[in-house]
């Protein structure tokens, strides 16, 4: 027994190994004809649907894409640059098809504020489910209208000002330690060992988890429920990324429901104590359930997402020496304390390179959706039961909002330019509307605690040619795992 636990387990390292080298099958190196032959594909141009008669309202454009598959692995493939070829080629409102659906796209600032606004209530977060259900059932971004707002009134008492102080002071020793324990003269790739940071920052601050062993389950079944909402073949192949997100569902929810009753007892300054104890003014709480639920899915989206927008930034200042010594000369000035939370406030280099980078490089590209009526967005009839995917991407770049927005300008996000003010949905990194991002502040401070601890270790650097890929399965991570060259400071 003891020889094939071993052997599960070097099975394990093999496989974790390869997935951090061997690039997914949508970013492996294609000659550049091939993608351009793709990319250059035509497909018959479809209505969606026709509108009423007599209201005037204009069809919803696309099409299908190649057949079963539709546009999902195009979409995968080159991200950006498929979001941009869409959006010239259709405009704002557009179709496709992907996962065996159509799919109504919304991208620019005014198409995507009618849908997060919502006045009307035509737009729910229905269809996440499609995508993500199985995975992070009934977490908080899952939710509809009354029962999200009374859910995110209890979750709030876990993010005040007052909890992220404790958290902040978590944290930054943790930061540190993993920082530190970095080898200068190497050529790491950086994402891998950012992620790795990141989760035991947030094993420590979310669930006061010490035990490595557990850390590296918990990291696996994270990875396999984020990734498997996208897989195309969406039912538990053995050895599919859909099956592997069920196990890793089934897993999590062991974890938390097993510790749940001695977090709820002794409690603690964890996020995990927090919601065991989160009570509105009215007395409102969550039950077991609703905490096993909020506690995977808030795991997920904080770990992924302070992992790429930390790789993003690293990316940035690693093509940018200028605004690394800038910022570093700022975290200098701190001295050697592990910052507090207004000393992190206080780094305002960091905030513009991090601001930059979420244009740039925001880790959630889409926000899906489902209309729940007919309705329209631009005059575009779109009819009830729609899946609409909601699309920051490009309102990061539209030019009535942005000076030469393809180049890397901190300056942006400065005064007086701002250019993120140009337009409310200008800049949407954290989505918005009723289901912003609750752990913005959060995220952000675990964001800049960690690029802090970076600058004042090391600096490190990409050559001068080189041009990071991302990968898109998902959410955007680099494909080659972003290979720097860190060296002592």
């Amino acid at each position: 027994m003891t020889s094939a636990v071993g052997k599960v387990g070097k099975v394990g390292k093999v496989a974790e190994s390869l997935r951090e080298r061997v690039p997914t099958l949508t970013s492996m190196p294609l000659p550049r004809t091939v993608d351009q032959r793709w990319q250059a594909a035509t497909y018959p141009v479809r209505e969606l649907a026709a509108p009423p008669a007599g209201s005037g309202l204009k069809p919803v454009l696309g099409d299908d894409g190649p057949p079963v598959v539709g546009h999902a692995l195009e979409m995968m493939r080159f991200g950006l640059d498929f979001s941009f070829s869409r959006y010239e080629k259709y405009g704002p409102v557009s179709w496709m098809g992907g996962f065996g659906r159509r799919i109504v796209s919304l991208s620019g600032p005014e198409a995507t504020q009618i849908a997060l606004v919502n006045k009307d209530k035509a737009f729910s977060q229905e269809g996440w489910k499609f995508f993500i259900e199985k995975f992070f059932d009934r977490g908080l971004m899952l939710l509809d209208f009354g029962e999200h707002h009374l859910h995110r009134r209890i979750m709030q008492s876990a993010f005040t000002r007052e909890r992220l102080v404790g958290y902040v002071g978590q944290m930054g020793p943790a930061l540190r330690a993993g920082v530190e324990a970095w080898p200068g003269g190497t050529r790491p790739r950086l994402y891998w060992a950012l992620k790795q940071l990141t989760l035991d920052v947030a094993t420590r601050v979310f669930m006061d988890m010490h035990s490595p062993g557990d850390a590296m389950r918990i990291n696996r079944a994270f990875v396999n429920t984020v990734r498997a909402g996208t897989a195309l073949v969406r039912y538990p192949v053995p050895g599919g990324r859909w099956s592997a997100g069920l196990r890793g569902r089934r897993l999590l929810e062991r974890y938390f429901g097993e510790t749940l009753p001695e977090k709820r007892r002794a409690g603690g300054d964890d996020l995990f104590a927090a919601l065991c104890t989160a009570t509105t003014e009215d007395g409102d709480r969550f039950t077991d359930a609703d905490i096993v639920n909020h506690m995977i899915f808030l795991m997920m989206a904080a770990h992924d997402t302070t992992t790429i927008t930390s790789s993003a930034m690293a990316y940035y200042l690693a093509k940018h020496p200028e605004w690394q010594e800038r910022a570093r000369a700022e975290s200098l000035a701190l001295g050697d304390d592990v910052p507090d939370i207004e000393a992190l406030e206080s780094l305002e280099t960091l905030d513009l390179v991090m601001k930059e980078s979420l244009r740039l490089r925001a880790p959630v590209p889409s926000m899906a959706r489902k209309t729940t009526k007919d309705t329209e967005v631009l005059g575009h009839f779109i009819p009830e039961g729609t899946l609409v995917g909601v699309s920051p991407t490009l309102n990061h770049f539209t030019p009535d909002c942005w000076t030469d927005p393809m180049r890397f300008d901190p300056e942006r996000f400065a005064e007086p330019r701002r250019e993120d003010k140009s337009h409310r949905f200008a800049w949407m990194p954290f989505g918005g509307g009723a289901h912003k991002c609750i752990g913005l502040h959060f995220g952000s401070l675990e964001v800049k605690a960690l690029m802090h601890e970076m600058l004042r270790t090391f600096r490190w650097s990409v050559p001068q040619d080189y041009t990071a890929r991302w990968d898109y399965v998902s959410l955007p991570v680099p494909a080659d795992g972003l290979p720097v060259r860190l060296e002592y400071r």
